[in-house]
């Protein structure tokens, strides 16, 4: 023991004393202590690991915590994650969501970020996810990997999001649930299921959620959603399961808001206007969703084959028009996917395949709107004028993985792969009318325009688990991935080029009985990315030269007893252009302005958040609180937001028996300000404000 000292203290005078003796003093900790049972992922590297040992940042949220969120909207979940930024305008299937940067360019939807449920890809081939299918009240868990350099993301540059929802096999998830709230909140949702014979089991889920959202006007929002799933134990360790799921999902999208608005709002908390024409933008669809996975062991090999269909019919009233589809739109995909289980470790290896076909997609002119010397300034409804467009598209996306998982050691893990997406793109359209925002009207279109593009996306990565300690890991890696651009922003630029984006990364995991930690430094430098310019209404997207990106993330939890535990996270970016010009409108030219050496506008330098939870007998509390720093609002760097603090959200519930009540405030103290601001080339500046305070009160009842 007094020789251990003595080589402490030697060690801590040395030129890497501070880190040294900061790594010695935390594995003494854990060593004292047998080690807390750890979340455990399969986004990564597509093997059931502990959080723990995967070399990559990764956050799991999981059911305890889902327990104690109104889970309208996937914002709920993700909000308390460094590096993670999330919001809703409706509280809804709309959601505003960035990781590291990745989906700043996103109008609508989230982009540059694969959402996967159960294993299956939500987000198109052309990375646009929509949420409208997800039903929130059915998640066990969720997985968040941040960056390049997991084997799920297909061209998606950001990372991944991976939805696991409840089993079929699992009785304990067996519940009604009953809420209602403020602004018009209502939900219900009921799961009954068990098993039907000693091998199969069938689990029904009926939810519906809606919130009138009286304080702004055009902002309902209402989904019922159902789903069947099936489940077969084929015995020899082989399990089939299936699911079939039909959504309907109405969204009302409120428009954003001028400086005069904004502090309208924030002095009486309602927004009765938008200070945009297009005030009844919004999503209706209907979606189907079908599934179904086989896994199957033989020997040292796992079979995990993977088939799944969707279809959908939307009426989407956006800027400038209002697109809808005529036929059904139809995405089919397949994932084959294997495991070798040897001595060393795993080899997953697999191809997949994913097609999307839009047969006759079509945009129409806002039927009733108001004009003012010859320019639309505001619409009337959202019912559908004469044509502007038709539209016949095709996206395919087919790709290779393999990696390896080896443990040369027993305290190392290496990953070593690499996924190859081609992805194709066929578009004919025939533009008839087209909104023109330099004169604010509908003039005549381009006629016929056919846009075919292929982008090829390697994305290696190289990763490297060491544990210093039991429940103590340093990591390291690096990896690259492409980024698919939209059809959106094609049929805006046939020209762009698929951003390339490598991140290097080390960090520390720590887990014990009683706390854990998650931290690491990045550096991710991107060439080509896709930036959308507004000048004055006109949006455009074009490839910046190159940005870095370079960060810190820290994130920790403390359990003081039984009763009591805390933690908190943060986060700390510089985010900067390293060489781009943007082409800026000054009267009746264009002029390439350098912004090279700027910061990206939205990303806030530093985000941070803390929360305390507290349980007694049936009584269970948490508290939690999340601050975005200010950031820039433009690309030219010409004004700052001030960003929010301290935006509080409480959940307090009482359980007895099977029977529960639970209360879920958010914006506690009715904070009023901006989830985004942004200022164009024009220099106007435009704000989509934040809801103010809301109340759930809910009655859930667990079957027994």
């Amino acid at each position: 023991m007094e020789q251990n000292a003595k080589t402490q203290r030697q060690i801590c005078s040395g030129v890497w004393g501070v880190a040294a003796c900061g790594l010695l003093w935390i594995a003494d900790a854990i060593a004292e202590e047998p080690v807390r049972l750890d979340e455990v992922s399969v986004t990564a590297t597509r093997v059931e690991r502990p959080t723990g040992e995967v070399p990559q940042a990764i956050s799991v949220v999981g059911r305890e915590t889902l327990a104690d969120k109104k889970m309208f909207n996937v914002k709920e979940a993700l909000q308390e994650m460094p590096g993670v930024l999330v919001d809703s305008k409706n509280g809804g299937s709309d959601a505003r969501l960035l990781i590291r940067g990745a989906g700043l360019k996103a109008p609508y939807g989230i982009r540059e970020i694969m959402v996967l449920r159960d294993g299956v890809p939500l987000t198109d081939p052309d990375s646009l996810t929509r949420l409208d299918l997800v039903d929130t009240q059915d998640i066990e868990r969720i997985e968040v990997a941040k960056g390049p350099g997991n084997l799920f993301a297909a061209g998606s540059a950001g990372g991944a999001i991976h939805i696991i929802s409840k089993s079929v096999f699992d009785d304990t998830a067996n519940n009604f649930k009953a809420g209602l709230g403020s602004y018009g909140a209502r939900n219900l949702h009921l799961r009954y299921g068990g098993m039907v014979s000693d091998q199969q089991a069938i689990a029904l889920t009926v939810s519906r959620r809606e919130m009138e959202n009286g304080w702004r006007s055009w902002n309902e929002f209402d989904t019922t959603q159902a789903s069947l799933k099936h489940g077969i134990d084929l015995g020899d360790g082989a399990l089939l399961e299936s699911e079939i799921s039909y959504t309907e999902s109405n969204m009302q999208s409120p428009g954003v808001v001028d400086e005069a608005l904004f502090n309208r709002f924030k002095s009486t908390g309602r927004q009765k206007e938008s200070s945009e024409p297009w005030q009844h933008n919004g999503r209706y669809s209907k979606v189907w969703f079908l599934n179904t996975r086989l896994e199957k062991e033989i020997g040292d090999i796992t079979f995990k084959p993977r088939l799944y269909y969707n279809t959908w019919y939307h009426f989407h009233p956006v800027s400038g028009g209002i697109n809808e589809a005529e036929e059904w739109v139809s995405n089919v995909g397949v994932d084959l996917e294997t495991h070798w289980h040897h001595n060393k470790g795993t080899l997953v290896a697999g191809v997949t395949a994913r097609r999307e076909r839009t047969p006759d997609s079509r945009k129409y002119e806002f039927a009733d709107v108001l004009t003012s010397g010859g320019r639309i300034v505001a619409t009337l409804s959202d019912r559908k004028g004469d044509l502007m467009k038709t539209s016949d598209a095709t996206s395919l996306l087919t790709g290779v993985y393999i990696q390896e998982s080896w443990r040369p050691g027993e305290r190392w893990i290496v990953d070593l792969g690499i996924r190859y997406d081609v992805v194709d793109f066929d578009d004919t359209t025939m533009e008839y009318r087209k909104f023109d925002y330099s004169s604010g009207s509908y003039k005549a279109g381009a006629g016929l325009i056919r846009t075919q593009k292929t982008f090829y996306l390697p994305a290696p990565k190289l990763a490297v688990s060491y544990r210093i300690a039991e429940g103590l890991n340093l990591f390291g890696m690096v990896a690259r991935a492409g980024q698919i651009p939209s059809f959106s922003e094609l049929s805006d630029n046939p020209s762009l080029e698929a951003p390339v984006s490598t991140n290097y990364e080390i960090g520390l995991k720590g887990r014990a009985r009683d706390w854990s930690f998650d931290t690491s430094v990045y550096f991710n430098p991107v060439e080509k990315e896709i930036v959308q310019q507004n000048n004055g209404g006109v949006v455009s997207y074009l490839n910046a030269g190159k940005t870095e990106k370079k960060g810190f993330e820290f994130s920790a939890r403390y359990a003081f007893d039984r009763n009591w535990d805390a933690g908190g996270y943060f986060s700390y970016t510089d985010y900067r252009y390293k060489d781009f010009t943007e082409p800026v409108r000054v009267g009746a030219t264009t002029v390439n302005k350098d912004r090279s050496g700027n910061t990206l506008p939205f990303i806030p330098r530093s985000q941070y958040g803390l929360f305390a939870g507290w349980t007694q007998g049936g009584w269970r509390a948490r508290v939690s609180t999340n601050t975005w720093g200010s950031y820039w609002m433009d690309s030219a760097n010409t004004e700052r937001y001030g960003g929010w603090d301290w935006v509080t959200n409480l959940a307090a519930s009482y359980q007895w028996r099977g029977h529960s009540l639970s209360m879920n405030v958010d914006n506690l103290f009715n904070k009023r300000y901006a989830m985004e601001a942004k200022k164009d080339t024009a220099g106007k500046v435009t704000y989509a404000v934040a809801a103010p305070r809301a109340l759930l009160f809910t009655y859930r009842y667990d079957f027994q």
